[in-house]
């Protein structure tokens, strides 16, 4: 790889993924781990988690521990994906006063991860549509109307899964028939 290459390659890595990117796309891409041990060692890159990095110099998001979740599962199997949800999800958008203290994260239920999940994710398997999915701000998170069903079959009190609807319709989050719909669930 010419000289600063890497610069251009890592970065269209991890521009749409706010800032960072795993290992393994690195490799992927064309950058190998000898490299990245080196662009960690000059400030280049942070290493966040084992097979995480994010580049030092990238603007800070506060969505960014729920990129690191969802890029957890990639670290080994590039091909893996997952999507932030439940409470987790309803606090990114902001419906109810859920305040999670572990990332919630939803994995496909073929994929089984044989390492041990850190401790501040929960893990939950669902085969998710695509329709049950948008990004913010590059995060992967399942939509509204699916985190709260989620939340609700996870055992969220009722009466935050009732503010997290109010407030999903207040905000535009949801549309009237989606709230209506859950409100009747």
């Amino acid at each position: 790889m010419k000289r600063r290459q890497w610069d251009t390659t890592l970065y269209k890595l991890a521009e749409p993924q706010a800032g960072y990117f795993t290992a393994a796309q690195a490799l992927e891409a064309g950058v190998l781990q000898v490299r990245l041990a080196q662009l960690h060692q000059r400030g280049d890159i942070e290493r966040v988690t084992r097979g995480v990095y994010r580049f030092a110099r990238y603007p800070i998001s506060p969505l960014g521990q729920y990129m690191e979740a969802a890029l957890w599962p990639q670290v080994r199997r590039p091909d893996a994906h997952g999507v932030i949800s439940h409470e987790s999800a309803l606090a990114i958008y902001g419906l109810s006063d859920t305040s999670p203290a572990k990332v919630h994260l939803t994995l496909p239920t073929g994929l089984r991860i044989r390492r041990a999940a850190p401790k501040h994710l929960v893990l939950h398997y669902a085969d998710l549509n695509p329709s049950d999915e948008q990004r913010v701000e590059g995060v992967p998170v399942t939509t509204p109307a699916r985190a709260i069903r989620d939340a609700h079959a996870s055992h969220l009190g009722p009466a935050l899964i009732r503010q997290a609807i109010a407030d999903g319709r207040r905000t535009g989050h949801l549309t009237l028939n989606e709230a209506d719909t859950l409100e009747r669930e």
